[in-house]
């Protein structure tokens, strides 16, 4: 068994509500467990994507992309080599340059709103 099945990893990669639609983050987040990580919609040549984390989520990094996370409700710990350890804290966010070997963990069950460039893949490349 790898990692991400260890943690019960989810992934939704097709962009769901799309354009002209009502998004219910409440209700997204209420209808799935940790670890689970959907494309909520597309802006341009951004996805934005919803994320329940809950306990730690594979080193890894993205060679040409960086990501932005948000924290929307509890907190996380974005771990990267180059700056330690952040904590953030409900509405914080922190971008994660691209190269940047991270991993995001969470004590306790939280939702993250990221933005990411098309195509990205969501456990590194």
């Amino acid at each position: 068994m790898n990692e991400l099945e260890t943690i019960g990893y989810a992934n939704e990669a097709e962009d769901k509500y799309g354009q002209l639609a009502l998004v219910d983050i409440p209700a997204e987040a209420a209808a799935h467990e940790p670890w689970f990580n959907c494309t909520l919609t597309t802006v341009n040549d951004a996805v934005i994507r919803l994320g329940l984390f809950k306990g730690e989520f594979p080193w890894h990094k993205h060679d040409e992309q960086d990501e932005f996370f948000l924290v929307l409700d509890g907190e996380i710990y974005m771990d990267t080599e180059a700056s330690g350890s952040i904590l953030l804290k409900r509405n914080q966010g922190f971008t994660v340059p691209k190269g940047t070997m991270h991993r995001p963990r969470s004590p306790e069950k939280s939702l993250v709103l990221m933005v990411e460039r098309v195509g990205i893949v969501p456990t590194g490349d």
